[in-house]
């Protein structure tokens, strides 16, 4: 099977984040056995889902890992112009959910598999598929749990996220939460009757607008845009009706934090107004949403000069989006990110890549596999 071939099929599993997806993990182990890898699938705490990891050649040392997540944002937008679930081609674009996001990446690594099984491997190629990076990078800290016992201390990973084939070597890292206060509901004329959840939450946003404000005067890192750490609040929910106490208000914000500050420290502030709050026996619920660290790989890594030289073009510097490779570079493993397709076409109705950015992508990781041979 060629890579659009491969990309149909997977396209057409609907692996949605935060579903099960035993169905499209379970065909990607069949197709890897079937090249002659060594599969493992990980089952996750939630019981229908799992990482997947594969090895082709020794795993008593050190190779480099080809990591990418199986899960896609949902597609129930209306400006689809076909079933996001169903590949379709026009010229050389492929339509479909997950087509760059990414799993154009995935169809590359498995496009590939035949030639890493022809290979007389010195060194691993690894395969590390996730699940629920879209919640917040969920699925594939259990995964990096287990490497120890599934192969040697890899020499790299390579997070094959939309990057136009350009190696990055560092993103933001992130954390979110969601905050939840429970009033008391009446007559708006009687004020004094209920507890308004709303009127509550407005002093815990006034923190985090306060906080927000506070990053922007540093510290920097002038890779990103903008250069320093952020807060913001995303999305507000309460209230019923304009002449009813609101007995429900809940906030969800995130924080994104330049490297070597801890995006979950960034939002300690709001917490703090959260536990105050619940001292004065407030209703009031702080649930995590996710969390993961920054990404900051020194420019004269040798993974750095790896990428550069399979891609013939320069590492860029930093990206605004995050990803998985932070954990793995906390887990002790240097990690960058290199994939087809653009970032741009993400998460949007008729998200597409191209064959020959599939092709390119496709190359780059089979030329690695035969520096794996030497």
């Amino acid at each position: 099977m060629n890579a659009i071939e491969i990309l149909e099929r997977l396209v057409g599993f609907p692996s949605v984040v935060g579903t099960a997806n035993g169905d499209i993990a379970g065909w990607i182990a069949d197709y890897l056995e079937n090249h002659g890898a060594k599969v493992s699938l990980l089952a996750g705490p939630e019981g229908d889902r799992a990482n997947l990891f594969a090895s082709f050649g020794p795993t008593d040392v050190a190779g480099y890992i080809l990591s990418g997540h199986m899960d896609v944002v949902p597609a129930g937008e209306p400006e689809w112009s076909s079933d996001p679930f169903t590949l379709r081609a026009e010229g050389e674009r492929v339509y479909g959910r997950g087509t760059t996001d990414m799993k154009g990446f995935l169809a590359t690594v498995l496009a590939a598999a035949p030639t890493f099984s022809r290979l007389a491997l010195k060194r691993p190629v690894h395969i590390a598929f996730s699940y629920d990076e879209e919640a917040g990078c969920r699925g594939v800290p259990h995964m990096i749990a287990r490497l120890p016992e599934l192969c040697a201390k890899p020499a790299g990973a390579i997070i094959g996220e939309p990057s136009n084939l350009r190696a990055v070597r560092a993103h933001k890292g992130k954390a979110a939460a969601r905050i939840t206060i429970r009033g008391r509901s009446g007559h708006s004329s009687r004020p004094d009757q209920g507890i308004n959840a709303i009127h509550l939450m407005a002093d815990i946003m006034a923190k985090a607008v306060a906080t927000a404000q506070a990053l922007t005067h540093g510290p920097f890192e002038t890779t990103f845009e903008p250069p320093y750490s952020s807060l913001q609040i995303g999305t507000v929910r309460g209230g019923q009706a304009l002449n009813i106490i609101p007995d429900h208000c809940a906030i969800e914000l995130e924080a994104r934090a330049i490297a070597g500050v801890s995006p979950i420290a960034l939002l300690q502030p709001v917490r703090d107004g959260v536990q105050a709050l619940a001292a004065k026996g407030i209703d009031i619920e702080w649930a995590p949403m996710s969390d993961y660290p920054a990404l900051s790989l020194a420019a004269d890594a040798p993974l750095a000069k790896l990428l550069e030289e399979l891609t013939g073009a320069p590492c860029i510097p930093a990206v605004s989006y995050g990803t998985e490779a932070g954990l793995f570079q906390a887990a002790g493993v240097d990690a960058i990110i290199c994939g087809p397709g653009d970032i741009g076409r993400a998460h949007k109705p008729d998200e597409y890549i191209t064959a020959g950015e599939l092709a390119a992508c496709q190359s780059m990781l089979e030329a690695l596999a035969n520096r794996c041979t030497a």
